[in-house]
């Protein structure tokens, strides 16, 4: 029967990855105590935000529901003018582009390193303009890009440095940790992130009048939802309990069926695909969240340290293959929020590696993703940057989260042993 159950639920990269039975029970228990849900004795929300800048070791962390509304924060305090640019890296999300629009101002894509995933700092300096004023670096997968000449770039040409630290919360620049080298930075709690809250967010500064103004617009957020809340806090349990122990007979359908009953919701919103806001951004972070993110986050090393074990077994397992695996470069430590391979099967892997109930990523399969994003309406130009659209087309990434074994990172070597033998 237990063998039985393991081939019905999948080896996934993204469904709640890093929620573990006391996560599950902590959000059960929310969901019967409702007059927890924004506010408490407690105070979680100044809790996380004092532990948080704590261990960043920075004078101000101010919580919000998403990294969106913690980016709106930060591009909504810095006193920018409407049409003013923001330079960024293709190969992202529309999470990060959205609030750039959505503050007035105008995207200016960046194209990719050929040697890693984060931004080519040659293509950055041919696209500093008059209206340039920020540039939002990501540390992509959770490896730090190269902050030393990106800073300097900053510094030579007057621009404002904001770190997406999304998916690279403990990850290290020559000893220095993420988030604490520009002039802001922000961080995501969303589902599939480094620790997990369903929906949540950080913005993080030293500067202390960019931290009053961040603060001011927080208090100007207001709090979700309690509809909103209840979703998010339902999403762990259904998903752990219910959707991906049946996920290849009932549970994969049950997913989508929830989502469009609204009963759970999606990590992206439609509107977000046409560039449009949704109503529940910017918010504060609710006591509930606030209180799932604390037990996620005092597991932080734990699962980095984790991450990087399943990584190295990756490494020594596939370095004879054809695949191009992720660069390791010194001084640059990566907590592998998950292990990008580049090949040019990449797409095919995917889809063969999805019948065999083994989700593994695809991350990202567009130069913004989703794929069915409108790039129109990012102010995405194709062709303006052909290493990212590229990458998008020839990458794939295994899962390196706390629930997966090296028993479960062996099947996915396997899987992929075959498909080159087969090739």
């Amino acid at each position: 029967m237990f063998k039985f159950c393991q081939q019905i639920k999948p080896i996934s990269i993204s469904l709640s990855p890093n929620t573990e039975k006391d996560d599950v029970l902590l959000a059960f228990r929310l969901l019967f105590q409702p007059w927890k849900w924004k506010k408490s004795k407690k105070d979680l929300v100044r809790i996380l935000e004092e532990k948080f800048k704590k261990y960043l070791k920075v004078n101000y962390a101010i919580s919000f529901n998403s990294g969106r509304s913690a980016l709106l924060a930060i591009l909504n305090s810095l006193g920018l003018k409407k049409g003013e640019e923001v330079l960024l890296q293709a190969f992202t999300c529309n999470a990060l582009v959205n609030p750039i629009l959505w503050s007035g101002l105008k995207a200016v894509f960046v194209d990719c390193d050929k040697e890693d995933f984060n931004l080519d700092v040659s293509d950055l300096k041919r696209k500093i303009g008059p209206k340039s004023k920020v540039v939002i670096v990501q540390h992509t997968f959770g490896l730090p890009a190269k902050m030393d000449e990106i800073i300097k770039i900053c510094r030579d040409f007057k621009l404002i440095l904001i770190e997406d630290c999304a998916h690279s919360l403990g990850a290290k620049y020559k000893g220095k940790l993420v988030g604490t080298m520009g002039d802001a930075s922000f961080f995501s709690f969303s589902r599939d992130k480094v620790i997990s809250s369903v929906y949540g967010g950080m913005a993080a500064t030293n500067n202390e009048g960019l931290a009053k103004k961040i603060k001011q617009y927080q208090k100007k957020a207001g709090s979700p939802s309690l509809f909103w809340i209840f979703q998010q806090l339902l999403h762990p349990v259904l998903m752990n309990w219910l959707i991906l122990p049946t996920y290849k007979i009932l549970g994969k359908y049950l997913l989508v069926l929830f989502q469009i009953l609204k009963i759970l919701s999606k990590a992206v919103h439609w509107k977000e695909k046409r560039g449009k806001k949704p109503p529940y951004f910017p918010k504060k972070m609710p006591e509930a969240l606030a209180l799932l993110a604390l037990n996620q986050f005092r597991k932080l090393e734990r699962f980095n340290s984790h991450r990087k074990k399943i990584a190295n077994f990756y490494y020594q397992n596939l370095k004879d293959l054809s695949f191009k695996l992720p660069p390791r470069f010194p001084g640059r430590e990566s907590i592998y929020l998950r292990f990008s391979i580049v090949s040019s099967q990449a797409r095919e892997i995917i889809k063969k590696a999805w019948k065999n109930n083994l989700l593994i990523g695809d991350w990202y399969d567009s130069p913004i993703a989703p794929h069915d994003t409108k790039l129109e309406t990012m102010q995405y130009s194709l062709g303006s940057c052909p290493v990212a659209e590229k990458l998008s087309q020839t990458t794939f990434n295994l899962p390196t989260h706390i629930n997966i074994s090296l028993s479960e990172a062996q099947k996915i070597i396997k899987f992929l042993r075959a498909q080159i033998k087969n090739s």
